[in-house]
């Protein structure tokens, strides 16, 4: 496999998810740009915009296997992770694997669990390991969560820690379709759910060729001090209480590779960086003030983006060597 035929990849689930899902193009892409660099997303978003079918879709079009969890305040760590229960047939301990042991785990309302649960994914998501009784059980490679919540409903829910947050490659919402959109939708689910009739089309080991060839795509010297400057930027603006973290630069390098193979090249440019920059940040960065935090943080992404001079000449010149 080449990095061009990451592209291909990318357009049979595109495709295949287009059969449930209208007019989010930019989301998928988004989705796909975690699929590929083997990060985690956080759909935040009313009910009802589709974040849970969008989820579904994707671990349809793969070859995964798949969980789901729907996260309540009874929830327990050990109703994610496994347990280990004593078989009186046997006379021993045996270990009952939890839901994260998939390939794509699903967290539905991800803050409606208590910080004590919420906790219980940090180790599977940096790590790709859970520790269970002092023994580390590793997961299955590839390993994707995709968490849902609800920004809007406060009763009953735990908001995400800054930790929590950072393990989240891309938070991204899918806000309400245009009128033309939700005409399309009536339409398509008038007699059944197009969900039921979708099957994978990439297999897993095609898909782990991707997530490993991917970190090939060129970045040039002067793209890498453009993210920095922008990471840099986040750290000294005025309404910003604590900016974006190390990791959190090295996501945003990931994810700029890994939408720039999925566009087909084999370079990054720096539209690429332009496009990334606020699923990737926004939500790494602590605002002073938390009244409007969600729109305030990307709106201080894109005047960072705005201000920040994009390389241009130098690029071009670096492109054409």
């Amino acid at each position: 496999m080449e990095i061009v035929d990451i592209q291909l990849l990318a357009e049979k689930v595109k495709k295949n998810i287009n059969q449930v899902i209208i007019g989010k193009e930019r989301i998928i892409d988004q989705l796909l740009v975690a699929l590929i660099s083997s990060g985690h997303v956080l759909l935040e978003d009313v009910p009802g915009t589709g974040k849970t079918l969008l989820a579904k879709s994707l671990a349809k079009s793969l070859s995964c296997t798949f969980n789901r969890v729907q996260f309540t305040p009874d929830l327990l760590p050990s109703d994610i992770t496994g347990v280990n229960f004593y078989n009186q047939h046997k006379g021993v301990f045996q270990f009952r694997p939890g839901p994260i042991f998939a390939n794509v785990l699903l967290g539905d309302e991800i803050n409606r669990a208590t910080p004590r649960t919420q906790s219980s994914l940090l180790e599977s998501m940096e790590e790709k390991q859970v520790t269970i009784d002092g023994e580390t059980r590793y997961l299955e490679q590839p390993f994707m969560v995709i968490a849902t919540q609800n920004p809007v409903e406060s009763q009953g829910t735990f908001p995400l820690p800054e930790a929590q947050l950072d393990r989240f490659l891309l938070k991204v919402s899918l806000g309400y379709p245009s009128k033309e959109e939700s005409m399309e939708i009536l339409k398509r689910f008038k007699e059944n759910n197009p969900l039921h009739s979708i099957e994978a089309v990439i297999s897993l080991e095609d898909l782990i060729v991707a997530q490993r060839l991917f970190s090939k795509v060129h970045v040039s010297e002067d793209l890498l001090a453009y993210m920095v400057d922008i990471v840099e930027k986040t750290r000294m603006h005025p309404n910003v209480l604590l900016g974006v973290s190390p990791r959190g630069s090295q996501a945003l390098l990931k994810a700029v590779q890994a939408y720039a193979a999925i566009q087909g090249r084999e370079f990054v440019i720096p539209d690429d960086v332009k496009e990334m920059a606020v699923p990737v940040l926004a939500h790494r960065i602590q605002l002073k003030q938390r009244i409007g935090t969600k729109d305030q943080s990307e709106n201080i992404l894109h005047q960072i983006i705005d201000d920040v001079d994009v390389p241009t000449e130098e690029f071009a010149k670096e492109l054409n060597r």
